[in-house]
């Protein structure tokens, strides 16, 4: 049983600040302008051997109406009743506000721990804010600034009785999976361990529905929802299990085009969206089946392709299109027409507000993850450049014939494949997308990205072979011309 702190506080005391200090790195988006985090943001915190969850919240205000402001407080409490244990973070450069006063007997109501603390305290004028904090009723609250990582050794003093109560301290932590290649020399699949979640990312213009669908994966409410469009602002990690697969999947914010992302803090969530698609092993592209590949939608499946990852095309809101079966002939030639790099790649209609689909969008997310981990022997490989070859040899560019030796995988996740040939500069494009379009029927990759790179030389094991015979060869000695 993993301890859970949540970080509680109206907006712009320094939630997100404090969350980015305890996790150890920048995952939530932080600026001076209140009410940046909207979403609930789960981390890995690490406060000396103390090892725990820390939720970042949304700030609280007094909205309970099913106005943006009051969804985004529901969502926090539910954070409350997740949590072992709640931090309740005041403004000491501000002193306590009426608000402050509102959500501390708010808190008292609930029950539960809550463990008070004043941020912004380094300088002297903060410290009439900290003792003000006193008539709040929550005890003695600890002097922080989240910024400057002061007061962190007694935050985790006060943290360390409570999680030994709980039953919680767990000093190994969770098991961190890194993207490797998946090495396998004898199979053509990649072993992945057992248990290892795949990491997704959930990318799309704003308002197509990426929130929706991933609390529609989750089973739960975890993402803030509306009509409103660029609701979720910074990449938000959810684990949970789809049909029993793992999963670590991401929620960004929706991606405009350039020339209209002018507000620091909407480039703060593109620049994290975009971080969140190369740390993702599969992309699910979300379309608005009323809009669908717009240039903003082209743009962003091009980038997954060119970061190598895996990537499933959902087009979302079927639920409300009648002429489905036009529809859907009309999609696939669009994708087939617009999209000539992911070919192959699978396309599937879902509604995530009814879930319609998302049997099939599990399907497709497994299947393009198995394909990513691809592995193929080099014989199978050089069997089948030779028969390419024979078919259809390379041109011979200035009557100097192209000559391709040898052909072998140098890694997966995407597969990454080296041909060595007399003269690759002068192989043609045309030529490399005969081979990996080759590569794709016959190996049954649709859709992933395939790498190839073709090199000068001659077979690399050609001289290994030949110091191996000089080694075995060496001290023997030479017959004499007589003796032959």
């Amino acid at each position: 049983m993993a301890f859970t702190l949540a970080i509680i506080g109206r907006p712009n005391v320094g939630k997100s600040t404090l969350f980015n200090r305890l996790v150890g790195r920048r995952l939530a988006l932080v600026d001076d302008q209140p009410g940046v985090t909207r979403d609930l943001r789960e981390g890995d915190a690490r406060l000396g051997q103390l090892r725990f969850t820390v939720i970042d919240t949304a700030g609280l205000e007094l909205a309970t109406d099913e106005s943006l402001p009051g969804r985004m407080r529901a969502l926090s409490e539910k954070a409350m009743g997740m949590a072992d244990a709640c931090l309740f973070l005041v403004d000491a450069r501000a002193g306590v506000t009426p608000l402050d006063r509102t959500l501390a007997d708010m808190l008292r109501k609930r029950g539960g721990t809550v463990i008070l603390a004043a941020n912004k305290t380094e300088g002297r004028e903060a410290e009439i804010g900290r003792m003000e904090a006193y008539e709040l009723g929550l005890g003695e609250p600890i002097a922080l600034s989240a910024e400057h990582g002061q007061g962190m050794d007694e935050l985790r003093s006060v943290l360390e009785p409570i999680m030994e109560s709980v039953q919680a301290v767990d000093t190994v932590g969770e098991t961190i999976w890194e993207i490797d290649d998946g090495v396998n020399e004898e199979g053509e699949g990649a072993e992945i361990p057992e248990g290892r979640p795949i990491q997704i990312a959930v990318v799309g213009r704003p308002n197509a529905g990426k929130s929706t669908l991933v609390n529609a994966i989750a089973g739960e409410e975890r993402l803030l929802t509306g009509p409103e469009a660029g609701i979720t602002r910074d990449a938000i990690a959810v684990r949970t299990e789809w049909m029993g697969t793992p999963l670590r999947i991401f929620d960004t914010a929706g991606m405009r085009k350039k020339a209209k992302v002018q507000e620091k803090l909407e480039k703060l969530s593109v620049s994290d969206g975009l971080r969140a698609v190369k740390f993702a092993e599969v992309v699910i592209v979300l379309l608005d089946v009323q809009v669908p590949f717009e240039s903003q939608d082209l743009r962003i499946a091009d980038l997954a392709e060119r970061e190598g990852r895996a990537v499933v095309v959902a087009v979302n809101k079927w639920d409300l299109e009648d002429e489905k079966p036009q529809k859907l002939n009309e999609l696939r030639e669009a994708f087939g027409r617009l999209l000539p790099q992911l070919r192959g790649a699978p396309m599937v209609m879902v509604s995530a507000l009814t879930g319609k689909g998302l049997d099939r969008l599990h399907k497709a997310v497994t299947d393009a993850y198995s394909v990513w981990n691809t592995r193929i022997s080099t014989a199978k490989l050089n069997r089948w450049l030779a028969g390419q070859i024979a078919d259809h040899p390379p041109p011979a560019p200035g009557g100097r014939r192209i000559r391709m030796r040898y052909m072998t995988q140098v890694k997966t996740r995407p597969p990454t494949f080296v041909v060595f040939t007399s003269i690759p500069k002068e192989v043609p494009e045309d030529y490399k997308r005969f081979l990996v379009n080759g590569l794709r029927r016959d190996f049954d990759m649709p859709g992933t990205p395939i790498r190839l790179i073709l090199r000068a030389g001659e077979n690399p094991y050609r001289d290994r072979k030949k110091a191996s015979y000089t080694a075995l060869t060496k001290h023997v000695k030479p017959r004499r011309p007589w003796e032959r």
